[in-house]
């Protein structure tokens, strides 16, 4: 493809390399490094004049780090002359920010998508936002894309007893996420009202729907200390479900994640690959990756040919 340069950030290289490879295209030269003093400095090795330049940078790792090195090669390929700067973010930052829910609260989700836009950026691609109200936060083109096909296509290629099997939402605001992909799949759907002490922290859990003598799977956008994921699947055992597998769009595990998968009752954990997961494989033999490179890859191609990004929604392009 002509007048497109892909860049990496150092959040995920190994999910940029893949995005290229399957464009066919090589990753632009760009060196990031810090001085002493721990600022940022970006230098893009290559000229960016008049192209349709790709950064792709995931909200994983040292998030704020990650974030301000993104926002400094939006800007630096900007003022360099590119004609357009797309930034590929699969794990959107500070997405469960996205509302004022208790007095003097920020809007970090807002934050972020103001800072984007000052930087630089003409169009935003990413992946499962959290809430998908966000992509009224910004002024420029955001392209929401689903992990849905790929979920539905990992589900009928590695559990036998699908067509046995109901999708449950670990809580009531994924109700749509689930009745999606139950509707597709011709299944039943359940969900489970939780009651929060705290943040991260789960008082109550009670099951609305009906899981005895099948296949549970826990269906949610993003896990982070898992206390929910492994809550649920307790529940869902204890309601008569035979096995209970957890699929997750963003798995973030951190704190105690990993040691409450390997306690809870999974048969395996799967989670896309907007986060790279090598370090938390070697540790836990449940989680399983499904691989979501074609679709930014083909978002990406649609984007740079003028094509409808929307036909991502329901095929994934192998």
């Amino acid at each position: 493809m002509p007048n497109i340069k892909i860049f990496s950030g150092s959040s995920h290289p190994d999910l940029s390399q893949k995005i290229a490879d399957r464009l066919g295209l090589e990753l632009g030269k760009v060196v990031t490094k810090k001085f002493s003093n721990q600022e940022t400095c970006v230098e893009i090795g290559e000229s960016v004049r008049g192209e349709d330049v790709y950064i792709v940078q995931s909200g994983c790792g040292e998030i704020n780090d990650n974030l301000m090195e993104l926002l400094i090669m939006i800007n630096a390929c900007k003022i360099a002359s590119a004609s357009r700067v797309t930034a590929v973010i699969p794990c959107f930052p500070y997405a469960r920010q996205d509302k004022k829910d208790k007095s003097r609260a920020p809007i970090s989700a807002k934050l972020v998508a103001n800072m984007l836009s000052v930087a630089g950026a003409d169009h935003i691609i990413t992946m499962d936002l959290h809430a998908s109200q966000i992509q009224g936060f910004f002024d420029i083109p955001v392209d929401n894309l689903y992990a849905e096909p790929a979920v539905l296509k990992w589900i009928k290629e590695n559990i036998n007893e699908w067509k046995n099997c109901t999708i449950v939402s670990p809580d009531a605001g994924g109700a749509k996420r689930v009745t999606s992909i139950a509707d597709r799949l011709n299944v039943d759907f359940a969900l489970i009202h939780k009651e929060r002490k705290k943040a991260n922290e789960v008082d109550r859990m009670v099951l609305v729907g009906d899981v005895k003598d099948r296949v549970a799977i826990l269906v949610d956008d993003m896990a982070d200390t898992c206390g929910t994921v492994c809550h649920a699947a307790d529940k869902l055992v204890s309601a008569g479900a035979i096995k209970v597998y957890a699929i997750l769009t963003h798995g973030i595990f951190s704190g105690p994640a990993i040691s409450r998968i390997n306690n809870a009752n999974f048969e395996a954990v799967v989670v896309t690959n907007t986060i790279p997961q090598e370090d938390k494989i070697k540790h836990c033999s449940k989680i399983q990756v499904i691989d979501i490179s074609m679709i930014l890859a083909e978002a990406i191609r649609r984007t740079h040919n003028g094509e409808s990004v929307s036909y991502l929604f329901s095929h994934v392009p192998l």
